[in-house]
């Protein structure tokens, strides 16, 4: 089978823009923090579908974007994932978390309780699509949690370049968004992105903002 390609339209910045550009993107990504208040303003949707475009670009197994994306902005779906969401994390505080999870959960002053469902503007559910269907027939999916991941990551980042913030929730099982969102068997919820604007009074525990330094997270040969 014959392979059409293409000649790459590479950016050949020079070292100096490189450098300059890297910095940029660090100086901005760097301010990016996990928020729980959100205001009801509203978002252009626009932005949010610009965002999952720039995700949908992420490297992954053989092309075969084992990924799906399904935007929430209804009120009445968003009640139905916080109080699905609700049972699970009631389940997850009373019975099913160790104490040592509990404890480091403690800053953070998370509990049952996930109004920020509800109040934020838009979900972002992501799934990952273990295998796909064409004509009928499965078609394995390669990667996937790695191809997703990266999709995600890609995801958070764009949501923040435009001046967003967002909340990755993942309450354990997920399955109830297969059946709200009315997603096949294939798919699996990866993480529920909570997008928005952050409250005016909006303050998160210092200790978040600390992130380890460069030396700390990489080793060089």
């Amino acid at each position: 089978m014959e392979y059409i390609t293409k000649k790459l339209d590479f950016s050949n910045q020079t070292l100096k823009e490189m450098n300059v550009n890297s910095k940029k993107f660090y100086n901005i990504i760097k301010k990016r923090r996990s928020v729980r208040d959100f205001k009801k303003d509203r978002i252009e949707f626009e932005t949010i579908k610009n965002a999952i475009l720039a995700a949908g670009t992420a490297p992954n197994g053989a092309n075969l974007q084992p990924w799906h994306f399904v935007i929430i902005k209804s009120q009445k779906i968003k009640k139905k994932i916080k109080l699905a969401a609700e049972i699970e994390e009631n389940e997850f505080y009373e019975k099913k978390a160790p104490k040592e999870w509990l404890e480091a959960l403690k800053p953070l002053g998370t509990d049952k309780n996930k109004s920020f469902l509800e109040e934020a503007p838009y979900l972002i559910a992501v799934f990952e699509k273990k295998y796909s269907l064409r004509n009928k027939k499965k078609v394995k999916n390669y990667y996937v949690k790695e191809s997703v991941g990266i999709a995600t990551g890609i995801l958070i980042s764009c949501l923040h370049f435009s001046g967003l913030s967002m909340l990755t929730h993942t309450p354990s099982p997920m399955n109830f968004l297969n059946l709200i969102l009315k997603r096949p068997a294939n798919e699996k919820p990866f993480v529920l992105l909570v997008v928005g604007k952050p409250k005016d009074n909006c303050e998160i525990p210092v200790f978040a903002t600390k992130k380890k330094s460069f030396n700390k997270i990489v080793s060089e040969f």
